[in-house]
């Protein structure tokens, strides 16, 4: 049992009296802390208020995968726990293992309610008060703020995909169209008695063309349609004006058209010409549904790299992958008059970091930069190796800060912005995420058309 000397020194039971704290040592436990011995774990009922009296706690939580120790309880008077004397859903937020030889007071939450009760009545009112408060507007402010990011997240994402998927969709409509097509004029071509031979010789004659196109401006192009009309009606085939851009496209003129009709004949040739305009649309068709389910896998890709929901906390990253998966799930924000300048050392360093938060921040980091920008100018993202470590730039060509708005950048809750124009700079969050997640550092070098936010972050985050 504790004796009244045992509290006396703590600084937090400064103002009791001898009697009060007499109450207060018959009331608690004397636990002894020993080295990895385990006191409280969290999300267990927070039944027990734990005061440090000598020795030394490690408080641990787990995050995604992992367990991390997110403070160290050294200090006398230092507290864990205790949070059902005054909420009943109270739990402890970390889990509590010993590190150096000591004792802790542990007292009873019930115990410690009355206690307070008695000796604070309106103290312990208040603080009854902020516990339902809090809970009630952080859980309405989560849950707000989960649906803000998630309908911000599924709208971008949705926006992106929504091009290739379109045009995926128009391919393979025009690709059904294009077969039957493709089947008729072979059809025509089998009428006509084609042989085997002359049937090669045509495909032949068709890669040949294409190997040798070049590409050509809008007025080349039309001029280059014309042309094959003209050829095409002197030679009686039908339906000229809807072969002739196919034709065009594909390298072919007058001239491979001439040799079309040598190794064809007239009976052939129009159905020959058919079959090759028809044979390159389903090629192109092809290539374009290839491209865009391609561009629809990136984009999951990319969603899956920014998330980081498949993988540990703490990995091992190139810093490089995470700012291209989160410049893709930003892409609808960057406007055609934005240019994205990428300056990536040839070989990136790579870092043990927590990938997911660091996504948050280059979130953060590139929406204030698009943001400033409105609309136009250059967005620069570099990364280079620091020796130990990575730095990390995103600059944008915006009217820059005031010296006033830069020094208070970083502050909680400070921003710039209109009401209903978003939650704020985040840069708040981000410094955060790079200094007390990552033992890095985070600065701003504004000046009228140019802001460069600089990031550096160390190999690996110290322990604690």
């Amino acid at each position: 049992m504790f004796q009244v000397a045992d509290l006396r020194p703590i600084g937090m039971f400064l103002g009791l009296t001898e009697g009060q704290l007499a109450e207060l040592a018959a009331a608690g436990d004397d636990v002894r802390i020993e080295p990895g011995a385990w006191l409280f774990h969290e999300g267990d009922p927070a039944d027990y208020w734990w005061v440090l009296l000598e020795g030394a706690v490690d408080l641990h939580r787990h995050v995604g995968q992992e367990d991390l120790v997110v403070a160290r309880m050294r200090a006398p008077g230092q507290w864990a726990g205790g949070f059902r004397a005054w909420d009943e859903q109270g739990v402890y937020l970390a889990s509590g293992v010993g590190v150096e030889p000591g004792r802790v007071l542990r007292i009873a939450a019930p115990s410690l309610r009355r206690l307070t009760d008695a000796w604070f009545p309106l103290g312990a009112h208040l603080v009854a008060g902020m516990f339902t408060t809090a809970r009630s507007v952080e859980a309405t402010v989560r849950q707000r703020e989960s649906l803000v990011t998630l309908g911000k997240l599924a709208a971008g994402l949705s926006h992106e995909l929504n091009n290739p998927a379109a045009a995926a969709t128009r391919a393979v409509d025009a690709l059904q169209a294009a077969t039957s097509g493709l089947e008729a004029s072979l059809a025509k071509l089998v009428a006509a008695r084609i042989t085997a031979a002359q049937l090669v010789e045509l495909g032949a004659l068709r890669e040949r063309a294409a190997a040798a196109v070049v590409p050509l401006g809008a007025l080349a192009l039309s001029d280059a349609e014309e042309d094959l009309t003209a050829w095409l009606e002197d030679h009686d085939v039908d339906a000229a004006w809807l072969l002739a851009p196919a034709l065009a496209a594909a390298g072919a003129d007058p001239a491979w058209c001439e040799k079309a009709a040598s190794v064809l004949g007239p009976s052939a040739l129009g159905p020959g010409l058919e079959y090759v305009s028809n044979s390159i649309l389903v090629a192109g068709l092809l290539l374009e549904v290839k491209e865009s389910t391609g561009r629809i896998l990136e984009l999951v890709a990319a969603m899956k790299s920014y998330s980081q929901m498949d993988r540990a906390s703490l990995q091992r990253i190139d810093v490089k992958e995470g700012l291209e998966s989160t410049l893709v799930i930003l892409a609808d924000k960057i406007s055609d008059g934005v240019t994205v300048v990428r300056e990536y050392a040839e070989a990136t360093p790579i870092l043990e970091a927590y990938a997911g938060e660091l996504n948050q921040a280059w979130t953060s980091l590139l929406e204030n930069a698009l943001d400033a920008m409105a609309g136009t100018g250059t967005l620069r993202v570099a990364v280079r190796d620091d020796g130990d470590g990575a730095v990390v730039e995103i600059a944008d060509t915006g009217p820059g800060m005031p010296p006033a708005i830069a020094a208070r950048a970083f502050e909680p809750f400070f921003t710039t912005k209109a009401a209903g124009e978003g939650a704020g700079l985040g840069l708040d969050i981000a410094r955060r995420i790079v200094e007390e997640r990552h033992s890095g550092t985070i600065g701003i070098d504004s000046r009228p058309g140019e802001t460069v936010v600089r990031v550096r972050l160390p190999s690996r985050p110290r322990r604690s």
